[in-house]
């Protein structure tokens, strides 16, 4: 999806009985720069240069699929409160996120769209996938090979590991988060999530500031989020920080969102801790899928895969959360003899 279009007259789709045309990927990729978009859909052609201006996921996201076929992609970007598996009608899960978002959480509906809704178009592609994109920090995938040629030591990556334990988990929800969702709401004039926003820290201190006084709701703050970033960050990242992570390979659906994604051994405790994000790929494939639904399709996608000769890794839970670690130091290992060695 997108791409440059040829420079001339921007036409629609063929008209019924004319000749639809037909394009090589090398052809379309040629044109994969800035300026007009194309979507192509079942080889048909279509201008969308003003469109993605106003589709609800953005432009940027229109962007990430540059010089893709969009037939099997674009239907996984309206996914909001819980990928619009929630209410039947969108509008009510448009709202219900404003709510949960703002006033339960102080973080800006449109913000975790922008962010989320990148996520599940590109899982785990450098620049395309912000959940990956945390270099000079850490180093994943590729990036760790790519620091150590060009000789860049901003940190102790062959220890990494073990800071993440430091400012990973304990500070993402309360420093990223909270300075990257400010910093969105007031660049994108984001008013209406600002006052949202208002509205949970004006409860939340006016709540708890007669009990325990300003050091103490302070405290209490920073103990919520601090606990809050634990549980978001070893429950999102075991299903993806261990997978494939790199630069775009312009893969088909399928595929880019198996090597990204896999699954947790599922149980009574594993499904209500992980809110059933343990089914991963089910959720990457079904984003608009209600949650207690995945168990019921994961036998079907796993014979699916196995039909095509596709990967369908499901590891224990544990295993899971120690393959985070384990990934972080050999992707150390790896910046570190690049950087030493090449």
């Amino acid at each position: 999806m997108g791409g440059v279009g040829e420079p001339g007259p921007r036409e629609g789709p063929a008209q019924p009985g004319a000749p639809l045309p037909t394009f090589c990927w090398e052809q379309i990729r040629a044109h994969d720069q800035p300026g007009d978009k194309w979507l192509v859909i079942e080889r048909r052609v279509y201008d969308i240069s003003r469109w993605a201006q106003r589709h609800p996921g953005g432009s940027r996201l229109i962007g990430h699929h540059g010089a893709e076929d969009a037939t099997a992609q674009s239907w996984c970007l309206q996914h909001d409160l819980g990928h619009a598996s929630i209410f039947k009608k969108s509008w009510w899960n448009h709202v219900a996120q404003k709510f949960v978002m703002g006033q339960l959480k102080g973080f800006s509906a449109h913000w975790w769209n922008f962010r989320h809704f990148q996520h599940h178009a590109k899982p785990n592609i450098f620049h395309k996938d912000p959940d990956v994109t945390v270099a000079p920090v850490f180093l994943l995938g590729e990036s760790s090979v790519e620091y150590g040629k060009k000789k860049r030591r901003y940190l102790p990556y062959n220890q990494q590991h073990l800071y993440f334990f430091l400012i990973g988990p304990p500070l993402l929800t309360l420093v990223n988060f909270e300075v990257e969702n400010l910093a969105y709401m007031l660049v994108c004039m984001q008013w209406a999530d600002l006052l949202w926003a208002a509205s949970f820290y004006a409860r939340f201190f006016l709540s708890y500031l007669p009990f325990y006084g300003v050091p103490g709701v302070l405290l209490f703050f920073v103990a919520v989020r601090v606990l809050e970033s634990h549980w978001f960050v070893w429950i999102t990242q075991m299903n993806h920080i261990p997978k494939e992570i790199g630069h775009e390979k312009h893969r088909d659906w399928v595929s880019s969102q198996l090597a990204a994604t896999c699954n947790v051994e599922p149980s009574l405790f594993t499904n209500w801790f992980s809110g059933h994000l343990n089914f991963q790929i089910e959720h990457h494939l079904f984003p608009r899928m209600p949650r207690h639904n995945y168990s019921r399709v994961a036998p079907l996608v796993k014979s699916l895969c196995a039909k095509h000769g596709l990967s369908y890794e499901v590891k224990p839970f544990l295993t899971a959360l120690v393959d985070i670690v384990r990934s972080l130091k050999k992707s150390g290992d790896i910046w570190l003899d690049a950087y030493l060695h090449q």
